[in-house]
Formats: C-alpha cells, structure tokens, sequence
C-alpha cells in the first residue's frame, strides 16, 4: 500500500513531571514520544497515510509504545524490537520559563540499535512514499548512522521527496561537532527543511534568525525553508519569497513537548497537497497560520504522540483567534 510519508528515527517514552505524590515524591506520566513519530501522528490527523522505521526494546515500553501508534493509525510494520537493549527513556524536566531540560535513559537504547539489515527490510515503505522524513538522532551513534544514511540514498534513488528536522538534543552527542556533521548531511540531501531558531544559530553562528535561514537555504540549494522562532511564530523562505507569521500565545500553555513536531508536521502536509514547485506568499502564510495554531494547541496538552490536534481542532482555534 502506498504512503504518503514514511519517517524514520527514535520512538520512546517522555517521563512528563505530574507534579507530586501525597508522601511528597516527583510523580511522572509515561507519554509516547520520539520527533518522528509525534510528526507521523500528527499527518494522521491530517488526512495522510503514514508508516514508521526504527527499533524498540522487547520490553513493556517497546510493546505499549508499538500499540500506541497503530492506535494512531501509523503503520508498524517497519518497527524492530530488540531483545538485548531497553527501549529508550527521557525525563522531560519543566523549567520556570516553560522550556524543558532532558535526562535520557540511552547508553545504549533500542533506537540506536536499527541497523541497515532493518532498513533494507522496511525499503519497499520508502520507495512507495511521496515524502520521506528523518532528524538527526538516529545519526548519534552506529549502526543506526549508517541505517539512516541507507534510508536517505533508497529515499533519493526512487526520486522521494525528502523532509528533515535536526530536532538538535545537546546530551545525547558525543560532541557538538558530531552534531553539526549530521545536520549538514541533511541539509545536503533535503528538499524541506524545518529548523528551529536556535538550531540555526548553533549552526551559522548568525544571531539574525531569518538571516541565517537565508544563509543555510542558499548554501544546501533547500527548495524551502521554514524556521520556528519558539512563541514568536515562524518563517518560509521559498524561492525570492519569505514569508513571516506571529506565533499564538497561548494562556492555557503547560509545556511546549511536540510543538516543533506538530509544526513541522502541518508544513509537510502543506507540501505534500500542494507540490514545491508552485508556491504563492498568500498559500505560504496560510501554511504558516495553521501550523503555528497546531503548534500552540499542542502546547496546552502533556506529551505529544497520543494527543496531537485534529484539524476540526485548528480551524476552530483559527476562527477563534483571527
């Protein structure tokens, strides 16, 4: 059956903090997570038919984190479980400012463990996408470096469009150059590229965000661009065209785990319907409007992958906040 996008990448669980216990304990809810599945989920909601890659541990989590997204509707059949190495685990801290502060639980986990055996398996799901999505955590550590990089020259033999997020985790390199070497193999082999502010300063040294989206877009010849700015919305840069849209303030905001996610999920939808080679400034900012809305609903929720936005949900809160 034939895909509309295929991600590949780290799915895991998000220990979210649930506040307390009556004998004064930090208490956490164990929420469905991993970048590339939190964007298949929210695609799902939006219409398209989409299928996972990467391994889990043959553990409670693995098998419940398996579950959850063919409740999802996303297709598990490119799901591997391990039975040597746990699942991977990251307690997601809430900082005053609303950021989040990471601890994972991955020297080794089973996302690291994908190898290129499982990619060549899963291949016929990459040949038959319209979009191929990846990040860079499955490039931190061997063999799922060199699964990935399989994934991407499948992705680009059979002439798949293909969509990165660096989705940058500091604690999980070895070291910041490392990272750097992974995001500009994406940048190099992308056709849609979602990047957030400071992924972009990290990268260009360039502290004008738009500026150094400008910069990576011209260097990489990236047909699009679009970069999120955090609460302050984001841009598109496509051809001459950049467009800019504020983002939702949201007041019911509790942690903003998923929300590039979700961001980046309604972009890929956008291209997916529309193509990448007709693009209006007009059609761009609706694109824009309507990510920034799902991202900020998703905000107001804990965790990601099971309670990303239905569109009924977006274009309510769209008509609500115009």
């Amino acid at each position: 059956m034939k895909k509309d996008v295929v991600a590949l990448g780290e799915l895991l669980i998000d220990f979210t903090g649930s506040g307390d216990s009556a004998q004064g304990n930090p208490l956490f809810e164990a929420n469905p997570g991993g970048a590339p599945c939190n964007v298949l989920s929210m695609l799902q909601n939006l219409g398209n038919n989409t299928a996972f890659i990467g391994k889990v541990g043959n553990d409670f989590f693995g098998r419940m984190l398996k579950e959850r997204i063919e409740k999802q509707g996303i297709d598990s059949t490119g799901l591997v479980f391990d039975e040597n190495v746990n699942t991977t685990l990251a307690f997601v801290n809430k900082l005053s400012n609303g950021d989040r502060d990471f601890s994972f639980y991955r020297k080794p986990g089973a996302d690291m463990m994908l190898t290129v055996a499982d990619v060549e398996k899963a291949a016929d799901l990459i040949k038959s996408a319209d979009i191929f999505h990846l990040g860079t955590l499955s490039m931190t550590d061997e063999p799922a470096k060199a699964a990935t990089i399989r994934a991407v020259e499948i992705a680009k033999e059979n002439g798949v469009t293909i969509s990165f997020d660096p989705n940058y985790r500091e604690p999980l390199w070895k070291s910041e150059s490392d990272a750097l070497e992974a995001m500009k193999f994406g940048f190099e082999n992308c056709d849609i590229l979602k990047i957030s502010d400071n992924e972009i300063q990290l990268f260009t040294g360039i502290k004008d965000i738009e500026e150094g989206a400008k910069k990576i877009k011209k260097d990489y010849d990236i047909p699009i661009v679009f970069a999120t700015l955090g609460p302050d919305g984001s841009i598109a840069l496509y051809k001459d065209i950049a467009v800019k849209k504020d983002g939702y303030r949201n007041p019911a905001t509790i942690e903003t785990t998923g929300a590039g996610d979700t961001f980046c999920a309604c972009a890929i939808d956008y291209i997916r319907r529309n193509g990448l080679d007709n693009l209006t400034e007009e059609g761009l900012t609706k694109c824009l409007s309507f990510a920034n809305a799902a991202a900020s609903i998703i905000t107001t929720k804990k965790g990601a992958l099971s309670v990303m936005p239905t569109k009924e949900e977006v274009m309510s809160f769209l008509e609500n906040n115009h």
